[in-house]
Formats: structure tokens, sequence, C-alpha cells
């Protein structure tokens, strides 16, 4: 299926001469209290994507890109690849679909229960939590997620946020009450030098690497879906940019142990372009945990952002 998990990303199918607005009470259960949990999909992968993913981030710690590597593993936030997979069936009279330049991700948390295998098949569920009109004619859909191993086990905790700019065009969403629970937090950064600064370019091709792990929304590789969405030129997956930051971090405040990432949390302020540099600042925030936004060339692009760690590794991880 669709990085989307079944929302409709596609332009050219996308046909529609009525605009209905959002109803998210036909999306939610009684109350505006979260929808139901879908049908689990069942995603299978092997050692060739989760090296395809590392390369896309822009990793180059053997630990990700060399499957011959001892201390091999699945980068941590490999699986944010599976928000909204697993959702039931979403009414077009509740929240009519938007075509892929039309939607962009707005904010991202990935939480890490127990480390995905290094291949293997997962279940994913998942449920809408919330849908909230915001400026502009757009709305905003908030989707929680669980990935399970082949055991049953939860691995990981997802929670996604859609930006959808319109259906036919930018901003045509007719106002409407949101409804449900929102994950969406202002988090501000201290004012004071960070405690940690990195950067990384972005690579002219990095948008053509990452969609190889299977968001093919065409925003990211043609510049015509690019200016139909509303960019000058073709922008980097927000996905990416959130990979990216979670590499660096990773290696900063980890040394690169896989082991003690714990939880990521981003919003998207702004697009990411190509054959740019993108520098991440971050800032400790008690024991475990930083503050941190990421910006290019002084524009923010990340906001309201937080990474947690463990201080110590893993004792297999020390020998």
């Amino acid at each position: 299926p669709p990085p989307s998990g079944g929302l409709n990303l596609s332009l050219v199918a996308w046909k529609s001469p009525t605009m209905p607005k959002y109803q998210p009470a036909l999306a939610l259960g009684p109350d505006g209290s979260p929808g139901d949990w879908g049908e689990p999909a069942s995603i299978s992968y092997d050692k060739r994507d989760v090296l395809l993913y590392a390369v896309g981030i822009g990793a180059r710690d053997l630990r990700f890109v060399y499957e011959g590597h001892p201390n091999f593993a699945v980068f941590p936030t490999f699986p944010i690849r599976y928000g909204f997979f697993g959702l039931p069936r979403i009414a077009p009279e509740a929240i009519p679909a938007s075509p892929g330049p039309l939607s962009i991700d707005a904010e991202r948390t990935l939480e890490m229960i127990r480390p995905l295998p290094l291949a293997g098949t997962v279940q994913v569920r998942s449920r809408v939590v919330g849908v909230h009109p915001r400026p502009k004619g757009s709305g905003l859909i908030e989707v929680e997620s669980v990935v399970l191993d082949e055991a049953g086990q939860e691995c990981v905790r997802l929670i996604s946020a859609s930006f959808r700019r319109g259906v036919s065009k930018l901003g045509d969403i007719e106002p409407f009450q949101g409804l449900g629970a929102t994950y969406s937090e202002k988090i501000t950064v201290p004012n004071r030098p960070p405690d940690v600064t990195c950067e990384q370019l972005i690579q002219d091709n990095q948008a053509h690497v990452y969609r190889l792990s299977g968001d093919y929304n065409p925003l990211h590789i043609d510049p015509e879906s690019a200016k139909f969405g509303g960019f000058d030129e073709v922008i980097l997956h927000g996905l990416c940019t959130f990979g990216h930051c979670a590499n660096m971090l990773l290696g900063a405040l980890c040394a690169g142990d896989s082991s003690r990432f714990r939880r990521i949390k981003v919003r998207f302020a702004s697009p990411v372009f190509l054959n740019t540099k993108l520098r991440v600042q971050a800032w400790r925030e008690g024991t475990g945990r930083v503050v941190f936004q990421a910006d290019v060339d002084g524009r923010v692009v990340v906001s309201n952002a937080t990474f947690e760690f463990s201080e110590e590794a893993a004792p297999s991880a020390k020998l």
C-alpha cells in the first residue's frame, strides 16, 4: 500500500467537482473520542529496505549502512513511514481526500518501546484521534498508530499529523468545527546558547533517494507538482528531514547507539529544499531529554521538537 496508508495522494487520479466541508464527527467516536482501530496492515521488510532508508536520511555510520557490521541495526526512525497504515476507511464526506501536492506532514512523534528486528513482518493498526481546522482553508488530521512485531509485542507508537492544504486547489476547504484530541503542543527553546549544534548537507538528489523507501508523493520529484502545491521547486520529504534530525542527534547525544534512542517529536515549520545545509541546535532539559530546532540559513524548518534518550549505553553496547 502507499505510504499514506490509504489516504489518496494521487494527483492524476484526483477528480472532484465539489468541495464538501470536513465533518470530523463521522471519523471519530462519540463526543470526539478516538475513532475505531483499523484492521492490522501487514508490512514485510528486509535488509535492503533497512539499508535504503538509512542512506535516504543521510546516515553514514556503518552500524546502519553496512549489513556486515557486528552491530548492524535498524535505524530507530525507520518505522516512521508506517503512520496512517492500518487506518479504517475514511468516508469522503467525513474527510475529503487531498492530492499529494496539497498534503504535507505537519507533526510527527515516534516512541521506541523495543527495537525492530533486522528483517521480518510487522502489523500496524491506526485510528483517527483528532480533526482540526487550520488557517487559509486547510485542515489537520491526527492519527495514532502502533507497530507490532511477529510475536504481537508492541514495538513502536506513532502520532502522525497531516496538513491538508486543500482538495482541488490550495485553500479550498470550507470552515469547519474541529473535534477530538490534539498532540500538538508549544515547545520553546531556552534563551541561551545551545548545548549541541550539528549540521548536514542535504544533497541535491536526497529526495530522489529517500522516495525509494516508498513515499512517491510527486511534490518531492516533479517540478510541476511542486508548483501546483504552491512551491517554486521540489521540496524534501518532511520525513526525510525528520530522519536527518534524528540521525544527527543520535550521533551527538548517543554516540550513534540506537539502543539509547527513546522518543522524538517534531513540528515541520517550513520546507527544506535540496542542496542546502540543515542545522540542528539542541538544549538539554533534564536527564535524557533535549528540546531542539532545525534551520536552513537561519530559517526555522523544524520547531516545537524534543528528543529523548538514555544517558547510559545498554550493557551489550558496552562490550
